[in-house]
This record gives structure tokens, sequence and C-alpha cells, in this order.
């Protein structure tokens, strides 16, 4: 079998499993129990600090018949549904399709029902990147969006989008993650994969990955590829 990055493999499912988001997950979930939606959000910080993994199991929440502690509950038709690849949650690469005929071709998709769900989620990564033209034809969905339809903005340059942009989304500002918190995800990690790692090794890790846990896990994958037991001084060698 092909491996997986660790990454990949230890992407959170729950609200639950994100480190260090606290603030933002606390209001969420309060909207979720509540049915307290917004239409728009945008989710901004850090590379690495789980904005996609957040984004991906609000969409699945606010979908969910019936949430467990805010995230969905994975057992229910429409949690089964999302799970085969439903086409009601839209994962769009901006860095790829950032010109103005990929966001006329998804406000046109946008005006379907959904196929499975209460609602069409659209995730657009990097929204930054986005042509003058493609935020100019965003602007007039995130204006007046179909009722089905909701956006998740995220993006590690917040300031290059336009205030027309900002001002139509719920903002959450996503923060650093602590080395000790990271460490203390990588020794998880470990145990659950058998790879030997150091206290002294798991800290180093932190402190390179810069508060980044796609990072940490990243260098993590190839320290264990490196040697086999991950000490201090192999994360050094291993990190040049």
């Amino acid at each position: 079998m092909a491996h997986l990055a660790l990454y990949r493999k230890f992407r959170p499912e729950t609200f639950d499993a994100i480190v260090r988001q606290e603030h933002v997950v606390r209001v969420l979930v309060n909207q979720i129990e509540r049915g307290e939606g917004g239409h728009a959000y945008l989710f901004t910080g850090p590379r690495g600090t789980g904005k996609t993994s957040v984004a991906r199991i609000f969409a699945r929440a606010i979908n969910c018949e019936h949430p467990v502690n805010g995230s969905s509950c994975g057992k229910c038709a429409t949690c089964l549904a999302l799970a085969d690849g439903s086409l009601d949650i839209v994962e769009i690469d901006a860095a790829s399709n950032n010109g103005v005929d990929n966001i006329r071709d998804l406000r046109e998709e946008a005006n379907y029902t959904p196929t499975h769900a209460k609602y069409r989620v659209y995730i657009i990564d990097e929204v930054h990147m986005l042509s003058t033209g493609a935020f100019n034809a965003l602007l007039k969905t995130l204006e007046e969006p179909p009722e089905h339809v909701k956006f998740i903005l995220a993006t590690t340059e917040v300031h290059k989008l336009p205030s027309t942009i900002l001002s139509r989304c719920q903002r959450f500002d996503f923060k650093r993650i602590e080395p000790k918190d990271i460490a203390a995800r990588l020794r998880f990690v470990a145990e659950q994969e058998k790879i030997p790692l150091t206290e002294e090794g798991a800290m180093l890790i932190a402190r390179i990955s810069d508060g980044a846990m796609r990072d940490a896990l990243s260098l993590l994958d190839r320290c264990s590829a490196y040697e086999k037991e991950i000490t201090e001084d192999v994360v050094s060698d291993a990190a040049g």
C-alpha cells in the first residue's frame, strides 16, 4: 500500500481534535447548535494552522442531521452521502482556478439545490489569488447568495483581499500553534504509528515548524524515513 503522509492521515475529523484554535471552534459550534450560521466565512492565519480542516468539519457539521458536540455524527444519511464524495461540498484551489470564468461557473452551479445536504458549501482555499475580475464576480454572489449556499474563504494573506469581500464575511483569525501543543500532538502521532520519538526530538520539530502543525507532521515523516529512532540530533540532521 502507498504511504499516506502523516498530515493527511491524522487530519482532524471533529472540532475536538483541532489544536489551539478554541476561539474559532467555540463560535462555530455555538452557531451550529443554535442554527445561527452566516452565509460567508473568512478563515485567515499562518499556513498549517487548521483553516482548511476546520472548514471541512464545519461544512459537514452544518449539514448533519444529528451533530455531536458541534461536529457531524458521521452516521446519519447526510453524513454518509457527504463521505462518499458528494458534490454538495466543493473545494476550490484559487491558485489554479483564479479566473473570472471559474467564478462565473461557480455562480451558475450555486443556483442548483444541493443533492443530498441542506447546504451546498464552497470552500475556496488561497482566495487571495483570485483575479480582480474573479473577485468582482464572487462579490455579486456574496451580496445575494441563494439560501442553500454557504462560502468559506481561506487565506494566508488577508491583506490582499478587497474590502468589499472582507465586509461581507464573518472573519476568524487562526493563531500559530504553541510548540508545546505541537510536540504533544507529535508524540500522539508517533505513538499511534509506533515511531520512537524522544521528548527533545518532538520539541525541536515543534520549534522548527514555527507554529504550523502541517509542517511539523511533514518533518516527522521525513525524520522517520531518515532514522528509526528520532532524537534531537536526528531532527537537526534531517532538517538540514
